[in-house]
């Protein structure tokens, strides 16, 4: 047993630090950004619709003069918008947060989700149901519609991680460094299947399949929030329950254990929770990135690495930034639609070079 008089103060430096008055104010800050995040959301795009309309009308009960006007502004903000900006907050939110829990188990703060294989697995479920589709997965796309797409996206990135689960697991211990390794071997090899996929498909595919891996909200429907929304939130709902073990194991394993922390449970939570929250928000938006490393990094700079307030702090901004990105998305070439993965690709490789720069102690062999 460790010295509760030596146990005591290493836990509260390591959670409290000396940053959690400015912690909670951010997080406040962030909370009022993603209210306006949405206000602008809601009322930004190539369509001219008055979402105050829309929205005095659901508060007040105003109804404007033209009431054929109102009911396109009701379509158009009800039936494309809102369901776009609450997927964007789902996907943002599990992007960030997933960021912020893998760079805690690893203990680096240049980890991603991706590096575990899940977008990979989930680009190819997606690619084989768009290559597929009409031949040897005809009567899956039949029977499922609409949700052939971001199902089977779930389910490759729910198969890559059970796979490097059994990899990394040997008598009940799961091993980092080995689920590491192997989570990059396992995305080489969701590649070069995809590959195949691709090398398989027609000109229309073709241009299907681009336009889904460089990412994008403009599908986002009710039925599809209601087939992922359920997965992302109880992802998200258990990520804060991580917090104190996260904070622990910044000082190694052994040390967390005799802290009391249940370290083995903690790998199989976050590699659990990470793939569900990670795979959904894939399945549905193709390939977004950066946002799960950019995130984390710049709160850790401003709130310190206390994952208490890091892992909240990153769903808000996660959000707030996807958001942000699509509505530039939707407008800078409007009355066409940037692909969304260019917006956040433009906006954080530079961010991520800069990350590389600070850190070449670590990637500098």
């Amino acid at each position: 047993m460790v010295d509760q008089s030596i146990a005591g103060p290493v836990m509260a430096s390591v959670s409290e630090g000396d940053r959690s008055g400015r912690a909670r104010i951010v997080i406040l800050l962030l909370c009022l950004g993603l209210a306006a995040a949405v206000f602008l959301s809601l009322t930004s795009g190539a369509s001219d619709a008055s979402a105050a309309n829309v929205i005095g009308g659901w508060l007040f009960g105003a109804v404007p003069d033209d009431a054929a006007l109102s009911a396109r502004d009701s379509l158009i903000v009800y039936d494309i918008r809102l369901p776009r900006v609450i997927l964007g907050m789902l996907v943002g939110a599990a992007l960030a947060v997933s960021g912020a829990v893998m760079q805690g188990l690893f203990r680096n703060p240049l980890a991603d989700p991706g590096l575990i294989g899940v977008s990979a697995g989930s680009s190819l479920g997606a690619v084989a149901v768009i290559v597929l589709g009409a031949t040897i997965l005809a009567p899956v796309t039949v029977l499922l519609g609409t949700l052939a797409l971001p199902l089977a996206a779930f389910c490759g990135g729910l198969a890559t991680t059970l796979m490097l689960y059994q990899v990394a697991t040997r008598r009940g211990q799961t091993s980092v460094a080995t689920m590491l390794l192997a989570g990059i071997a396992l995305a080489a090899l969701a590649m070069a299947l995809t590959g195949i996929l691709i090398f398989m498909a027609d000109d229309r595919q073709l241009r299907d399949l681009t336009f889904w891996q460089l990412g994008s909200l403009g599908g986002a429907t009710w039925a599809k929030i209601a087939s992922v929304g359920p997965i992302i939130v109880l992802a998200l709902a258990a990520m804060p329950f991580l917090a104190r073990g996260l904070n622990a194991l910044a000082l190694g394993e052994a040390t967390a254990g005799h802290l009391g922390i249940p370290v083995q449970r903690l790998k199989y939570t976050a590699i659990v929770g990470v793939p569900a929250a990670v795979g959904a928000s894939v399945a549905v938006s193709g390939g977004i990135g950066f946002v799960g490393i950019v995130v984390p990094h710049l709160l850790r700079l401003l709130i310190g690495p206390d994952n208490r307030y890091l892992l909240p702090a990153s769903a808000l901004l996660g959000a707030s930034l996807l958001l942000l990105a699509d509505a530039v998305a939707r407008t800078i070439v409007a009355p066409a639609e940037l692909p969304i993965g260019i917006v956040t690709a433009i906006a954080g490789a530079p961010f991520f070079l800069w990350i590389l720069l600070r850190k070449r102690g670590v990637v500098d062999l």
